[in-house]
């Protein structure tokens, strides 16, 4: 697929983004907290209202002026990518029962999805074992030619004014260090999360000092900030995924290496991105999107609103 400047109609202001033109997607896992239906569906093409999880983490990477993303994939999830080729163009049928059926409005969605592919491209790198998140990171490296990128994991929606991805890459323009994505929750929710603790330089910037793993008690917290699956990344970063060693359970934790190089020593950024995380990594977390979602869609979310109060 061609690549193309994605700035023209969906970046708010890509057109600042000059630094950062690739974003890594890992979408290797096995999507083990939506079993059964994960067998045969990849949970990054759940859908949030009327099109998948991943279509909305793509569409921000191209409204943030991004041109290529590369997924790290397993060799028989060949789905994902299967779903962002030009369709129409291989099914005429299709198009032609659909206009014969008077459907302009899905013919008209199925068009928009192909406008994707127009705008980005898209490569693909295998993950042969999986070594956890950090060791997927760092099977893109090949592709990034040594330089800064955007990482993104695919369970974490964003619902923002400026794409958040942007908001990180002018961050980093500013400063040229590591930038992690941060996000304030309540306190009940800490123990799910890597928290940050973290010293303020600027406003929604922040040095971070620490990271705490999912504290067993709200006083191992150091702050309500939470990391979110948004990350700018140097070259650097990847050296530190390639030296680090596998942990207990023989894996690479990319949290875990990042909260050790900062008791090192070494500057990582946090920025409190402005905009709402809709969270999918778990069922219940998928649901409570959904229905966010939902109830401020333009199309469904008024009569939505109506069945709640009156089911």
């Amino acid at each position: 697929m061609a690549k193309v400047n994605p700035s023209t109609k969906l970046g708010v202001n890509a057109e600042l983004n000059r630094s950062i033109k690739k974003a890594v997607i890992p979408i290797a896992g096995l999507g083990t907290r939506f079993l059964p239906l994960t067998k045969v569906v990849a949970k990054e093409l759940f859908p949030l209202i009327d099109k998948p999880i991943l279509q909305y983490i793509v569409e921000e990477v191209i409204a943030s002026g991004i041109e290529e993303i590369i997924f790290v994939n397993r060799p028989e999830k060949k789905i994902v990518l299967n779903y962002f080729k030009k369709y129409l163009a291989e099914s005429p049928e299709l198009e032609r029962i659909l206009k014969l059926r008077k459907k302009n409005h899905l013919l008209k969605e199925l068009k928009n999805l192909e406008k994707i592919s127009k705008k980005i491209s898209f490569s693909q790198v295998i993950l042969k074992r999986a070594l956890g998140d950090g060791n997927a990171i760092l099977q893109a490296e090949k592709l990034l030619d040594k330089n800064p990128c955007a990482v993104l994991w695919a369970d974490d929606v964003v619902e923002s004014k400026i794409p958040c991805i942007l908001q990180l890459i002018k961050v980093f323009e500013k400063y040229k260090k590591p930038i992690i994505g941060l996000y304030r929750i309540p306190k009940e929710s800490f123990r799910f999360y890597g928290m940050v603790g973290v010293k303020k330089i600027a406003n929604r910037i922040y040095k971070i000092e620490k990271i705490v793993e999912k504290p067993r008690t709200r006083k191992e917290a150091p702050s309500d900030l939470a990391v979110v699956g948004r990350y700018i990344f140097t070259q650097k970063v990847f050296e530190w995924l390639k030296k680090a060693p596998l942990n207990k359970n023989q894996e690479s934790i990319t949290s875990e290496i990042l909260a050790e190089k900062i008791k090192e020593g070494e500057e990582i950024l946090g920025y409190e991105f402005e905009g709402k995380w809709l969270e999918c990594g778990n069922k219940l977390a998928y649901l409570k999107s959904n229905l966010f979602l939902s109830l401020r869609h333009p199309q469904f979310g008024k009569e939505l609103k109506k069945f709640l109060k009156n089911p």
